[in-house]
Formats: structure tokens, C-alpha cells, sequence
């Protein structure tokens, strides 16, 4: 297929643009252009030796969307040239991030801008493309090149500033990432992610401490990181074998100061377990702390977690079960204490008596004087009424 030349002008046709027609040509030429401008970056700095899984893929698309963002201008003119492309940025972030010096990245991009001023000159002499067009094409480029350096020097800068300054804070962004989804080199955590963990949430002071502790009583490895400047801590515990959460709980138990509380999830295995549980343990410490309760498995309050977290579902308990007994005796504390029995006594009407000190028939009238405060039999409402009763601990 013949290549687009510019026409000399005085034949009575009407010129081709040289930008249009040098763009076309660049861009049938475009898997050499990228391979070349590649080879070029690639030997400034090996992309292979970042450990970042993330970061020479991403590598590869910012250059990609550099050269169409070239070829793109080059067709409208500098003056109408579209907003730095954000894949552009978004690799600025993510080599600060990794540690590449913007040095290095200036450097590619240098390199970048010469070699595609060498492909539109060899393709300008082709098309035979005049002398002065050429000039004013290459010093489009050329301003290009200064703006695309220019917002990519200040992206690096600004994420620069917001990296994390010491271990401590790289290890918490680490763990945010792997929290949030973020595929992100997690070796240095000296944690293994591909075991069985069990994940733990702490609060109040000597937290931290605790956690040290039952992981050397278990013996197993460790995972700790502080939530910004708050009294809380996250922590997992991992290990190539499954850790029974009965055996965390004995032992926190046994180990936990007053005033600290802390929250297990349930047992995970590999990166989604090892999200997930922290998940759970999340949710549970809330629970833990309105409670009272040194020590909480999420187990024991999966239920409560939900409903909290359900503002439709806990105000419809709250208005169809605990408001209607507050018109009972005393405010409604002798019905809650019979239901609390009742449930605990695994509904037997027996029990219930024995662990109330009164007799059968009493705990039968207080049940029916309950269904007349609530407009509706027991039967039918007993897991939702357990559910309001423990809202209301």
C-alpha cells in the first residue's frame, strides 16, 4: 500500500496536511513505534526488578497511552492538544509509590520524545514533508513533551509526600491495600498470606501488647497494625495450620488487662480469609465494647453484627418488640427478665420458674400478659424477639 505524500503546492490541488498525513503514517507503523520507544525505556530501568506485580503492567499501558497521546495531537495541533491522559498520572502515583526515582522517570520520557522525533523526521523525508512544516511539527512535540514532564514531576511529587516515612506506616498501607482488593507486593510483611489465619480486633490501652502475647502463647506468627493515630489495632494470627478460635478466646481470656477489648473473626484460610475474618472481627468489636465484654468471637453475635448494620431491620425490632414492653410492670424490666429466662431455659416453662424462683403458672401468666403487650402469640416471633432482647443488652 503506497504511503501518503504531501503534494508540492502550485499544481492547482489543494495540499495534503502534513500533520494528518504524517500521523497516518505513524500509526501504520505503530507496533514498531511502541516495541522501539519500549526497548528504550526498559533499558533505562529493568520494570522486572520492581516487585510490585502491578507495576509493569501498568507500565506498559502508560506507555502505550503515551505514544497514542503523541500521535493524537500531532493530528489536532498542540493548541488543541486533550488533558494528559489519567493512565499517565496514575503510573506517576504508582512509581513513587514503588520507590522509582522521578529521575528515572524523567529519563524515560526524555528517551520517549527523542525517539518519536526520529520516527516523524524519517517519515517527514518520506513524504517529503517541507522543511519548514517539519520545524514547527517537531517544536509541537516538543512543548508536548515539556507539559506531559511537567504533570507527571508534579503527581510523583505529590505522591511522593503522602508515602508512608517509616515500617510502621508502609506496613499499615500495605495492609489497607490488600483490605481494599489492591493486588500490591506484600513479601515484606513477613507474613505469610497462603496459611490459615484468625483475625483479631483490638482496642484500649496495652492492646498491642496483648496481641504480642497470645501470639507467642500459640505460637503463631503475628500480623499487627495500628489504625492511624486511634487506640485500635488489627492483628492477624497465621500459621500452615488451622488455629480453633476456642483456644484464642481461652487464652485472651487468661491474657487481656482491663479495660482492653478485643474481637476475634472466624477462622480464614489464604488472602480472602484472611480478609474476611478481619471483616468479622471488625464488626464484632463494637459489640464487644457497648457490652462490656473483655473478649467477643463474632460467632457468638453474627446475628447482632447484621442487624446492626441494618438501620431498617433494628428500628423495626426495637418498635415491634422492646417498645411494647416498656407498658409492662416496672417499665417493662419483668417481662424482659422472664423472656431473657425463658430463652435461656431453651423455652421450658419449668426452668424458667426455677431460674426466676417462682412457680409454673407465674411464668405462664407473665408469657400471656407479654403476647397482649406485643399483640401477637410468642410462637411465631420467637427468634425475632431473641434477636430485640439482645439488642437491648
Amino acid at each position: 500500500m503506497a504511503k501518503a505524500r504531501v503534494q508540492r503546492r502550485g499544481s492547482g490541488s489543494r495540499a495534503a496536511e502534513p500533520r494528518a498525513v504524517l500521523a497516518q503514517r505513524l500509526r501504520d507503523r505503530l507496533p514498531e513505534l511502541r516495541s522501539a520507544v519500549g526497548t528504550r525505556v526498559y533499558a533505562i530501568s529493568d520494570p522486572h526488578e520492581v516487585p510490585d506485580p502491578a507495576y509493569l503492567e501498568g507500565l506498559k499501558a502508560a506507555l502505550a497511552a503515551a505514544v497514542d497521546y503523541r500521535l493524537a495531537v500531532l493530528e489536532v495541533g498542540e493548541r488543541r492538544a486533550p488533558a494528559v491522559p489519567e493512565v499517565l498520572l496514575a503510573q506517576a502515583r504508582l512509581d513513587a509509590r514503588d520507590g522509582v526515582a522521578l529521575e528515572t522517570v524523567l529519563r524515560r520520557y526524555f528517551a520517549g520524545n527523542s525517539l518519536v522525533g526520529d520516527f516523524l523526521v524519517e517519515e517527514a523525508e518520506r513524504a517529503e514533508v517541507p522543511s519548514s512544516e517539519l520545524r514547527r511539527l517537531l517544536g509541537e512535540q516538543a512543548t508536548l513533551g515539556d507539559r506531559l514532564i511537567e504533570a507527571v514531576s508534579a503527581e510523583h511529587a505529590r505522591e511522593s509526600a503522602n508515602r508512608p516515612s517509616n515500617a510502621t506506616e508502609r506496613r499499615r498501607e500495605l495492609v489497607k491495600s490488600l483490605l481494599a482488593g489492591e493486588l500490591v507486593d506484600h513479601t515484606e510483611l513477613g507474613y505469610d498470606l497462603d496459611g490459615h489465619h484468625l483475625a483479631l480486633m483490638a482496642k484500649g490501652q496495652g492492646a498491642e501488647e496483648l496481641m504480642r502475647a497470645l501470639a507467642g502463647r500459640l505460637g503463631r506468627r503475628l500480623l499487627i497494625v495500628q489504625r492511624e493515630e486511634e487506640p485500635r489495632w488489627a492483628c492477624w494470627l497465621g500459621g500452615r495450620q488451622p488455629l480453633a478460635p476456642a483456644e484464642a478466646v481461652a487464652a485472651l481470656r487468661d491474657l487481656a488487662p482491663s479495660g482492653v477489648f478485643a474481637a476475634l473473626g472466624e477462622p480464614g484460610e489464604e488472602l480472602a480469609g484472611w480478609r474476611f475474618s478481619h471483616r468479622q472481627a471488625k464488626a464484632a468489636l463494637p459489640i464487644a465494647e457497648r457490652r462490656g465484654e473483655r473478649v467477643l468471637r463474632y460467632g457468638d453475635v453474627a446475628v447482632l453484627t447484621a442487624v446492626g448494620r441494618d438501620d431498617l431491620l433494628e428500628t423495626s425490632l426495637r418498635q415491634l418488640y422492646l417498645e411494647p414492653l416498656e407498658h409492662g410492670r416496672e417499665g417493662g424490666k419483668v417481662a424482659r427478665e422472664t423472656l431473657r429466662a425463658y430463652f435461656e431455659a431453651e423455652r421450658n416453662i419449668s426452668s424458667t420458674a426455677a431460674a426466676l424462683g417462682v412457680d409454673r403458672r407465674t411464668v405462664r401468666n407473665r408469657i400471656r400478659a407479654i403476647e397482649e403487650l406485643l399483640g401477637r402469640p410468642l410462637r411465631g416471633s420467637l427468634a425475632d424477639l431473641e434477636i430485640a432482647l439482645r439488642l437491648d443488652e
